[in-house]
């Protein structure tokens, strides 16, 4: 295997990703090309995939975000095996958004642990993986369910980056205790202030939210920062409190354009939001999705570029 054999295989579509990382590996040294893969359905609903260019040898980056996962999450599977098939001497899996995490306990007897199962399918098709910002909650690490070398990556300084170079007098807004460490770490690398609202609880019903020093924060653009934009609602019920206490409406940020579609009687998510009280919706491209406005190549490149850089044989976790 020689630098000048890497591959890029967008699985799900998302070519300008896959070219914006190819350019970047091209920059630090490495003869990067985006593989064509002709992928269809069979009537009865069965995969089919023809991947006529030759990888031999090669070392082939699989991208692949896993939002709205079943048909991507088989052919992830098909598709690693198929690539040692033909000859692949590596092959790296980057899913930005990696699916199936939230189901880290069994909330109710007889639930499927879905995060572990799918952490075994993974582990037996890769040789390490690459995401961004997974919904890390009862584990502490990937390590905990990933044999394979796996990298969380975040988004903090992206988005810092982004708030200082193209929104005016930002105020990083924190919506309860437990986002504190990511506003004052998004804040910091922005270089203003933050602030995280207290609840104070007077009854089973009653929530009071007080900002302190509303006066002297009249001028900034409030800005709401989370890993994942679901429903948006604690981010629409956020920007209520904001606009009643005296500020501007917010400014909204999400690593993972999730946005619910809504049920039955209910609105779509962004719609709900593009109604409310806010002053835009920012999303990095972790997943395609028109709010996309915070490239993360230039956060999965160091990474990557540190895995192409070893032997397969002594990959290691970080």
């Amino acid at each position: 295997m020689t630098a000048d054999n890497t591959c890029i295989l967008a699985l799900d579509g998302h070519d300008a990703l896959a070219e914006s990382l190819a350019r970047q590996l091209i920059a630090e040294g490495r003869d990067c090309r985006i593989l064509a893969c002709e992928s269809r359905h069979f009537p009865d609903g069965e995969l089919y995939f023809n991947l006529p260019e030759n990888v031999a040898g090669a070392d082939v980056i699989v991208l692949c975000h896993l939002h709205q996962p079943s048909d991507k999450t088989l052919a992830l599977w098909f598709m690693a095996h198929h690539l040692k098939d033909m000859g692949a001497a590596r092959v790296g899996l980057v899913a930005p958004y990696l699916a199936y995490m939230r189901q880290d306990i069994r909330f109710q007897p007889g639930e499927c642990l879905t995060s572990r199962y799918f952490a075994d399918l993974i582990n037996q098709s890769f040789d390490y993986l690459i995401t961004v910002d997974p919904h890390l909650h009862r584990y502490k690490s990937l390590d905990e369910i990933y044999r394979i070398p796996a990298f969380a990556l975040h988004a903090t300084d992206l988005i810092g980056d982004y708030l200082k170079t193209q929104v005016n007098n930002p105020l990083v807004v924190g919506p309860d205790e437990e986002s504190e460490q990511w506003a004052s770490e998004v804040a910091a690398v922005a270089g203003c202030d933050y602030l995280v609202l207290r609840k104070t609880r007077s009854g089973d019903r009653d929530v009071a939210i007080h900002i302190p020093d509303v006066q002297k924060y009249a001028d900034h653009q409030p800005v709401l920062v989370d890993d994942i934009i679901s429903t948006g609602r604690t981010m629409l019920r956020t920007a209520e409190e904001l606009v009643q206490q005296g500020l501007k409406e917010p400014l909204c940020i999400g690593v993972h354009a999730v946005f619910s579609a809504g049920g039955e009687g209910q609105k779509p998510a962004l719609q709900e939001m593009q109604e409310g009280p806010v002053a835009g919706i920012v999303t990095c491209n972790c997943i395609p999705h028109a709010s996309n406005a915070i490239d993360i190549s230039p956060l999965i490149t160091p990474a990557l570029f540190a895995q192409l850089q070893q032997p397969p044989a002594t990959l290691t976790n970080a």
